[in-house]
């Protein structure tokens, strides 16, 4: 028998999952994390079956689409094994799409195992295509490494999509290099304003948000832009450049709140529950999941959980303070 499927007592149906495989990660973006991060417990992070049996309880609730998350969750030992697993839900026809946020690091390793296991598309963050400027905001990264990962996933048939900060005083200038080489190469581009999320020290968030509204109008400058109906399951609304015919997306938490149509739930890679990325309400799932080799439990906390989501989040940046923030950092959230 199928399970009703899951809605929140706004009565938004949940069909989106962004489950965490780990909070590691082997960049340290100065607006993710402090560059002093310590990193959870192995002890505390779900085993890959113990998300696998998590992600495929979500499914049996209704949930269309996984994302798989991290810290980078390419990092996570054996990750392709829970990867070639959760496949089995695409190939039943349960799960309409299996995908994954990476900062692009190990993508030349991995991207032809992803393809073979059922991912069709990924999204890639990237914040600058200047080799000094990407080092200033990951701290440790190498650029041509991740642009090798991402010619290898394009290689493996992968569509791509590349993930931007928007940055105020940092990638401001490089706003038309990067549209231009995103279009060049064939990749969906989407653009994201930073949140307050995560006590960062000597970080003023108020000071990096460069608003969207402020991006679209430098665009509309030398393009003429064309608003999109369409939609990915996420909170990006998509515009057309005419002229060159490429999708850009805007993402945009601050300036223009999406939260009426929120659609997806965040797990952490040590089983908590979150239901609103900008709230500090949670539910544990380990427990419950560890309590019995049946689902019951499990599935009882997760519709509580669903019954305490918020209509939405709180962040807001005035001139003179950051109001919502969320101490809690993005890497033991999930990206």
């Amino acid at each position: 028998m199928t399970s009703p499927a899951l809605t929140d007592a706004f009565a938004r149906p949940i069909t989106y999952l962004r489950l965490s495989v780990t909070d590691r990660c082997d960049f340290r973006c100065a607006y993710c994390m402090s560059e002093d991060t310590t990193f959870l417990p192995r002890r505390d992070v779900l085993s890959l079956e113990e998300l696998d049996r998590l992600a495929s309880a979500f499914i049996g609730l209704g949930v269309r689409k996984l994302r798989l998350t991290g810290g980078e969750p390419l990092m996570r030992r054996n990750m392709m094994s829970l990867v070639r697993a959760l496949s089995r839900h695409l190939a039943s026809g349960a799960l309409d799409e299996l995908t994954l946020t990476t900062n692009g690091s190990q993508l030349a390793r991995h991207a032809a195992a992803l393809a073979e296991h059922g991912v069709r598309r990924i999204n890639v963050s990237l914040d600058s295509l200047d080799p000094a400027r990407f080092v200033e905001i990951t701290r440790r990264g190498d650029l041509a490494k991740v642009l090798e990962g991402i010619a290898a996933a394009k290689a493996a048939g992968l569509k791509i999509k590349i993930n931007t900060v928007a940055l105020k005083g940092f990638n401001e200038d490089e706003l038309f290099d990067l549209v231009a080489w995103a279009g060049d190469a064939g990749h969906d581009l989407s653009f994201i304003e930073v949140m307050p999320l995560g006590d960062l020290p000597g970080q003023a968030r108020r000071d990096q948000f460069w608003p969207l509204t402020d991006l679209r109008a430098r665009l509309a400058e030398r393009f003429t832009l064309e608003d999109l109906a369409e939609t990915t399951g996420g909170p990006a609304r998509y515009l057309r450049l005419r002229e060159t015919g490429q999708k850009i997306g805007l993402i945009t938490p601050l300036s223009h709140n999406f939260c009426e149509g929120c659609n997806r739930v965040r797990v952490s890679a040590t089983g908590t529950l979150y239901p609103c990325l900008g709230q500090i309400g949670k539910v544990e799932l380990r427990a419950p999941l560890r309590a019995s080799e049946g689902n019951e439990p499990l599935l009882a906390a997760i519709r509580a959980g669903l019954s305490s989501k918020p209509r939405g989040h709180d962040f807001l940046y005035t001139d003179t303070a950051t109001e919502g923030a969320v101490a809690r950092p993005m890497n033991r959230t999930g990206g």
